[in-house]
């Protein structure tokens, strides 16, 4: 592990008061934000991170996709990560350093275009690379901490620090890791590929998605993680819950595990829907389905919201 800290250089990143979290979450649902960051850079990250105060809440926050804001909002600071980190490059033969902020399925495609295989299953995970960091996300038996080989992570000094996989338990959609530092980088260990097989697998995990995800409506992806030689969309459409609804609030007709928000649904309405599922589930199968989104934020009325 290294570390590097910088001296203060002023702010260059957007500052907002009261932002309303459904302009930035993929069910389009969502209070607001006490404030909410755009950082232009990781340096201007941790110029800002410095002028904070020690116990100030912080939430971070991608393309919004696996994150179910309460209706009202969120305590503190949002850091927005996909305006000013979204850099991807090459490291070396088969190396790619992403910032946290790039979209999972253009850091597959990016490996593709540049002849590296290995890390396909990326593209049918529709979150940004620090979420996938922080849970460990997975799609087609693929799961990100396999490629990954080294991280770098600010703390609340601002000070940067680069650090190995063995630093941190890793699991199934957890990740436990120093604390007081958030991922804002990692570099992925990939495979030459010079007969361009993985972006033919990439298309196909492309189609199967489509296929088989209701990739137009407004959702967070899968809703529970898979319980142990199961499947959560097994045991929920097995419950007869596909179509079930609370509010705007719909279990997906195409796939189980997905709940979309057919149109005003609030936060509410979600976890509301989430929590009749977990208990039918738990009652039909004896399981206990476990959440994959993240809740995060205070209850409140809809028209607290801020839209």
């Amino acid at each position: 592990m290294s570390t590097v800290c910088r001296a203060d250089v002023g702010l260059r990143g957007r500052l907002r008061r009261r932002e309303p979290m459904s302009r930035h979450t993929s069910w389009a649902i969502g209070g607001p934000a006490d404030r909410f960051y755009e950082p232009a850079d990781v340096d201007d990250l941790a110029t800002y991170l410095r002028t904070m105060a020690a116990d100030e809440p912080l939430t971070w926050v991608g393309l919004g996709s696996n994150l179910l804001v309460r209706d009202g909002g969120l305590e503190g600071t949002v850091i927005a990560t996909a305006r000013g980190l979204g850099r991807i490059e090459r490291v070396g033969e088969t190396g790619i350093r992403a910032e946290v902020g790039a979209p999972c399925p253009k850091v597959a495609r990016f490996a593709t275009r540049h002849g590296l295989g290995g890390c396909e299953f990326l593209a049918g995970i529709p979150g940004t690379m620090g979420g996938a960091l922080a849970m460990n996300a997975g799609a087609f038996g693929g799961e990100t901490w396999s490629v990954v080989v080294a991280v770098e992570t600010l703390d609340r000094r601002g000070c940067r620090h680069r650090r190995r996989p063995h630093e941190y338990r890793i699991g199934y959609r957890t990740v436990t890791g120093p604390p007081g530092e958030w991922f804002v980088a990692c570099e992925l260990e990939l495979v030459a590929d010079p007969q361009g097989e993985a972006a033919d697998r990439v298309r196909e995990l492309l189609r199967r998605r489509e296929e088989t995800q209701p990739l137009r409506a407004r959702s967070c992806g899968s809703v529970f993680r898979n319980p142990p030689g199961d499947y959560a969309a097994r045991l929920i459409e097995a419950c007869g819950l596909k179509g079930a609804r609370v509010g705007g609030a719909e279990v997906s007709a195409k796939h189980a595990n997905f709940i979309i928000n057919t149109g005003g649904a609030t936060a509410a309405d979600v976890e509301a829907l989430m929590s009749r599922v977990v208990d039918e589930v738990a009652r039909r199968h004896g399981v206990e389905l476990v959440p994959e989104v993240l809740v995060v934020g205070r209850a409140g009325a809809p028209s607290e919201r801020g839209r």
